[in-house]
């Protein structure tokens, strides 16, 4: 069974959060196959944790993804002030030893850890591999244009696992912030988010949560999580204290935003200079949008639509903008992300640049993730985790239907059918892009909703 035939039967997606299907990317050909452990957002632990807990399995599993892709290198990206997970990684890379061999094969350019600064958002995958390869990505284009394929570390480790017929089934993650034990857990797909805050001793009755990173993350109340469920993408819950700022800003309408822009933007234009997307060399102009926001409503013309906000469509959404650039705490990514859905509306799809060329203030402007940490009002709560996993057995876990990119699985199984962990529970619709899922506990299909299987754990 060839690569990719392995990542589809065990349901394996970018586990980094965006999840698209990973047997996709290992269908292609690149020249380079990057491994993406730059641990893009502040208090995010689990990459580092699986580098020193699993850097030789991380290798190899690179190793065979590379070797899919016809790729001629396997570069490991990460951040050079993480010293621990540097010198693990340089470890197993010299102690590598490809199936067959006897010997040990020295540390070869083939194999490499490429150590970038410490800023966000290095995570990236566009910044990653422009870094690495020395040019930029085409507008709303992949690393695959610059001729390389990236993963992160879990989605790597999954490969992995896989090859010895592991199907996705559980999940690594850290719960940090406002919590009395912050800690690195291990638990079933479908887990209760609320089970696994309980397990790091809770938090205020007011908090407030976030699935991933204070940047980029989805904001949750409490009466919310206890619905809400693990899935493969899901790295990192983040729990703020009551109150805090960014939880008020996220809670902002629409309609208020707009009238916050119309009576405080300063026409700075630090929501663009500062921008990662506009540093790489896209045609990004966040400042312009929001000089322009107020007569969004007024503007007919298509073409003048497309002036005012056509650039927004180069936005990823990484938050610098408004979490660090603006002096005004305002919102531009909040804007711009209502802008895409406007021209979208209307049908604007406003023309690529092809070839994009990194601007020369790039390295100046890059956003230190520890500055970055103390603007968020977080550093207090930045802590190293250490090696120790605590493994969760839930009585009951919520399977989504949707956890990757593409159309959401059909149920293969039916109420009252007792299954396995790791049989095969759904897929997505043929000829459809998706993954498959599978049971994460032995038990019992309880019910299936629109978008969910239940299943309780067999006493």
């Amino acid at each position: 069974m060839d690569a990719s035939a392995i990542a589809l039967k065990a349901g394996i997606v970018g586990a980094g959060g965006a999840g698209f299907p990973t047997h996709v990317k290992l269908a292609s050909k690149a020249n380079s196959f990057i491994v993406n452990a730059a641990e893009c957002e502040p208090l995010i632990e689990v990459d580092k944790f699986l580098i020193r807990t699993r850097a030789n399995d991380l290798v190899a599993g690179a190793v065979e993804m590379a070797s899919a892709v016809g790729a001629g290198s396997v570069v490991i990206a990460i951040k050079k002030a993480y010293k621990k997970e540097i010198a693990c990684l340089e470890a197993a890379i010299s102690g590598y030893k490809p199936p067959g061999t006897d010997t040990a094969v020295k540390k070869t350019p083939e194999i490499s850890v490429f150590q970038m600064r410490s800023f966000y958002p290095a995570g990236d995958e566009q910044l990653i591999a422009m870094l690495y390869t020395g040019k930029t990505i085409p507008e709303r284009g992949l690393p695959l244009d610059v001729g390389a394929v990236v993963d992160n570390v879990a989605t790597v480790l999954n490969y992995y696992d896989a090859r010895d017929g592991k199907p996705v089934t559980h999940r690594v993650l850290s719960v940090t912030g406002a919590v009395s034990n912050p800690c690195m857990l291990r638990v079933p797909i479908g887990t209760s988010v609320k089970e696994c805050v309980d397990a790091a001793g809770g938090c205020e009755p007011e908090s407030s949560f976030i699935m991933g990173g204070p940047m980029m993350g989805k904001f949750y109340d409490l009466s919310e999580i206890k619905n809400l469920s693990i899935k493969k993408t899901d790295g990192n819950i983040l729990v703020l204290p009551p109150g805090h700022k960014l939880r008020n800003m996220a809670n902002l309408d629409i309609n208020k935003v707009k009238n916050r822009v119309r009576a405080a933007c300063i026409r700075c234009r630090m929501c663009t200079d500062l921008c990662p997307r506009y540093l790489t060399g896209h045609e990004i102009t966040p400042h312009t949008v929001m000089r322009n926001f107020y007569r969004i409503e007024n503007i007919t013309d298509n073409k003048e639509f497309e002036k005012a906000f056509g650039s927004a469509v180069n936005c990823s959404e990484c938050g610098v903008c408004e979490n660090y650039a603006c002096p005004m705490m305002l919102s531009p990514r909040r804007v711009n992300a209502y802008v895409k859905l406007r021209l979208r509306e209307r049908g604007i799809d406003p023309t690529r640049d092809m070839e994009p060329h990194k601007r020369e203030f790039f390295d100046e402007r890059l956003v230190p993730t520890a500055r970055l940490t103390a603007r968020l009002g977080l550093a207090r709560y930045a802590k190293h985790l250490g090696n120790e996993l605590t493994e969760l057995e839930p009585a009951m876990v919520t399977i989504s239907l949707r956890q990757q990119i593409g159309a959401p699985c059909i149920p293969y199984v039916s109420p009252g059918v007792e299954v396995s962990a790791s049989d095969l529970i759904a897929s997505p619709p043929e000829g459809k892009l998706g993954a498959n899922l599978h049971a994460s506990i032995n038990g019992i299909v309880e019910k299936i909703e629109q978008d969910a299987i239940f299943i309780r754990r067999s006493v």
